[in-house]
């Protein structure tokens, strides 16, 4: 019972599920009746399902023929109204087939338009897709192109930061293009060569700053030498106002500030080309004719490239090697001064360069470097200086080359050098400029005393008497009282020895310009040489002329006069040479001038030749003595051989009227006594044996003449009878021999 009260109760659920399935069915989307049947088959009762199923279809059936033939008639009536319309949309359709037809021939062109229109919109956005890749690669190639224009153009530093932004800037923008990866491949590849091109300008530089360096030299000399004219004509000049033109700052003559290490300019260049310039024009700076850009471009260069240390190093070696080569002299530097003004215009042009390269810039070179160098340089030309300068036989050669070396001194100095080495090596060309000037002064002093004529200078007027005494310290009132035409007492080389002599002062003076000397040094050199001059070269020249073979008692006793009035003229030497240094002769250590002793010498030595000329000279007569000692004729007159040489000592005499008294009286005394001397040794002779009364007599009347000469006085300022002492002995041998 229960059993079959429970199949009862599952089979009311099964039908109940199977009409619910149903009922999905009906109303369910055929798509989503796939789970709905699963569930069928997935249950045991599909075959009841089924049953169901096709008793819910039967329904159905039943319903649709039901509905059928309730509507037969209106679906008749449709069907007969679907055959009309079926016969109208055949024409319609003949009509739209038609239409189409006509629409695909006519829109045929319009196909073919759309289609080029399409392909134009495609075009158009390629365009403008091109344009858009375009408008960021162009900024690359303009900057690249911009480069290839720089570097061909040599302007390699603004190449460099064109580079740099190129690669920083623009190329990772479009890094994915091939073409910038050739660029970028090639950046390494264009800063070496801007390296190598900015190298090969400053090799350029270098080579033509080494052949222009006198040229830089010449014009920092020649602006020197210009300030220094300026600077004398202001202390000579009182001043009214300020009308000094401002010395030109040797950092502040480029026409470009230079900052830091940057570039000075865009040019290339080494040398500018400057026209010389006149005396009267203003002469350009030294640095105005050198363009540094090429040092300035290659050093930032290499500063940004990280090799500044490389190129430090390069531009010290180089400039090293240029130094040695600059301060080789050519060898025949010495010959003329233009070898040493070439010589000296390198060595400034070269330390010119230097200086202005270490105050503009920071650290190419450094001071201790300059110092180097200088020094170097110093020792190389002090040394070429003392062995060329010792060649130089010219004074006025020397004393061109010691204003050479003292502008060379000023130009270096105004650079900041220390040249005391090179006035303290002028100090030693000093002692060899005297050495010159004695050799020239020489000869000078041996043309005027060939030359003169020994005789006094005759005057004829007030104008030539005037001339003489200008040239020469000479006072004498009994003089100036007598009437024309008369005669100074000494020859003309007195002043001309004399204005010769203030000519050396001069000469010895200018040397000692500009040598920052004292003027108590200055006074002491003057004296040393001018008394080198007068004991040495004068002194030499009179000793010289003094002893000639040929040198007669007139000339002989015209050098005695003229040195005489030399010596008197010391004095007004010493007061030349005071007036032209500013020293007195009281102050301590002065140099006192030794003229006096030289003209004494010298004087002496001509009265030594004189005695001993005429002692020659009445040799020379005795030699004439023909004694008979054997005649017997008794004479009546002296000798005639003994008249003339009375006659020639009392005409040379007479000539002695200017000599100091002492002078012609000495003389006299030795003649006579000479003369009486040889006439005993003619007496006294061994070969004289014999001796008749009329020999006697005749040697007798030659006494006599000798005793009446020395009785007439030849010689002004003897005491009675002194002169006629001479002759005693020979008169009391004659005594003796007759008794």
């Amino acid at each position: 019972m229960e059993r079959g009260k429970m199949a009862e109760a599952e089979s009311l659920e099964t039908a109940a599920e199977h009409e619910r399935i149903l009922r999905e069915i009906e109303s369910t989307d055929t798509a989503c009746i796939g789970p709905t049947l699963r569930s069928v088959y997935d249950g045991e009762e599909h075959g009841r399902f089924m049953e169901k199923l096709e008793t819910r279809i039967r329904n159905h059936d039943r319903e649709i023929e039901k509905m059928c033939n309730f509507h037969y008639q209106g679906f008749v009536d449709s069907i007969t109204e679907l055959l009309k319309v079926r016969g109208e949309a055949q024409k319609l359709k003949n009509q739209v087939t038609d239409t189409n037809r006509k629409l695909q021939h006519e829109g045929k062109e319009l196909v073919i338009a759309m289609e080029e229109l399409k392909q134009c919109r495609l075009q158009q956005r390629n365009i403008s897709a091109t344009v858009d890749k375009l408008m960021l690669c162009l900024p690359v190639l303009e900057m690249y192109s911009k480069l290839r224009d720089q570097m061909k153009t040599k302007r390699h530093y603004p190449a460099l930061k064109t580079l740099e932004h190129l690669e920083h800037t623009y190329l990772p923008q479009v890094s994915h293009y091939r073409f910038c990866k050739v660029m970028v491949d090639n950046i390494p590849k264009l800063r070496e060569e801007i390296k190598d091109v900015s190298m090969s300008d400053l090799k350029d530089f270098l080579e033509s700053i080494r052949k222009h360096s006198d040229k830089i030299g010449e014009t920092a000399m020649k602006q020197a030498q210009q300030q220094r004219n300026l600077d004398n004509i202001i202390l000579q000049q009182p001043r009214i106002g300020s009308k000094r033109k401002p010395k030109k700052d040797a950092y502040t003559i480029f026409d470009t500030e230079i900052g830091s290490t940057s570039p000075k300019s865009e040019q290339d260049s080494g040398i500018l080309d400057v026209e010389d310039e006149e005396d009267d024009e203003e002469v350009p700076g030294a640095q105005d004719l050198v363009d540094f850009s090429p040092v300035y471009r290659c050093l930032h260069i290499y500063s940004v490239l990280g090799a500044r240390e490389t190129f430090e190093n390069y531009y010290r070696k180089q400039r090293r090697k240029q130094a040695r080569l600059v301060l080789q002299p050519p060898s025949n530097m010495h010959e003329t001064l233009d070898g040493y003004r070439k010589y000296f215009n390198q060595i400034v042009g070269f330390f010119v360069v230097e200086d202005h390269i270490l105050h503009t810039t920071q650290g190419l070179v450094n001071r201790a470097y300059i110092d180097e160098l200088w020094e170097m340089a110093l020792s190389k030309t002090i040394a070429a200086l003392r062995t060329h300068s010792s060649y130089c036989s010219d004074p006025n050669l020397v004393l061109d080359l010691k204003n050479l070396i003292v502008l060379f001194a000023d130009t270096l100095q105004v650079y900041g050098f220390p040249v005391n080495q090179l006035f303290d090596m002028l100090l030693e060309i000093r002692d060899q400029y005297s050495e010159t000037l004695l050799k020239k002064w020489s000869g000078i002093f041996r043309n005027i005393l060939d030359s003169d004529n020994y005789s006094p200078i005759p005057v004829t007027s007030e104008e030539i008497y005037k001339k003489v005494v200008g040239q020469f310290p000479f006072q004498d009132t009994e003089l100036e009282k007598q009437p024309f035409p008369k005669k100074f007492p000494f020859s003309e080389f007195v002043p001309k020895v004399y204005n010769q002599i203030k000519e050396f002062i001069y000469a010895c003076l200018k040397f000692s310009e500009d040598l920052h000397l004292s003027s108590t040094e200055v006074d002491d050199m003057i004296r040393k040489s001018t008394n080198l001059l007068l004991t040495r070269t004068l002194s030499s020249s009179l000793q010289n002329v003094i002893k000639r073979k040929n040198i007669g008692l007139t000339e002989l006793v015209q050098i005695i006069i003229n040195t005489t009035h030399l010596e008197k003229s010391c004095k007004y030497l010493e007061e030349f040479i005071t007036n032209i240094t500013n020293v007195l002769p009281e102050t301590v250590h002065t140099t006192k001038l030794y003229g006096t002793t030289t003209f004494k010498d010298a004087r002496h030595a001509a009265e030594e030749e004189i005695y001993t000329n005429l002692n020659q000279k009445i040799d020379q007569f005795l030699q004439l003595a023909d004694y008979d000692w054997m005649t017997g004729d008794l004479g009546n007159k002296a000798s005639d051989y003994l008249v003339d040489l009375i006659a020639f000592l009392r005409s040379t005499f007479a000539v002695f009227t200017h000599l100091p008294g002492k002078v012609a009286q000495t003389a006299c005394m030795s003649a006579c006594k000479h003369l009486a001397t040889s006439l005993m040794q003619l007496l006294l002779e061994a070969e004289v044996r014999q001796l008749t009364l009329g020999a006697l007599q005749q040697f007798n009347l030659d006494v006599r003449e000798c005793e009446q000469f020395a009785r007439s006085g030849p010689v002004p300022g003897f005491q009675e009878d002194t002169l006629q002492l001479a002759f005693i002995d020979l008169r009391q041998e004659n005594i003796v021999i007759t008794s």
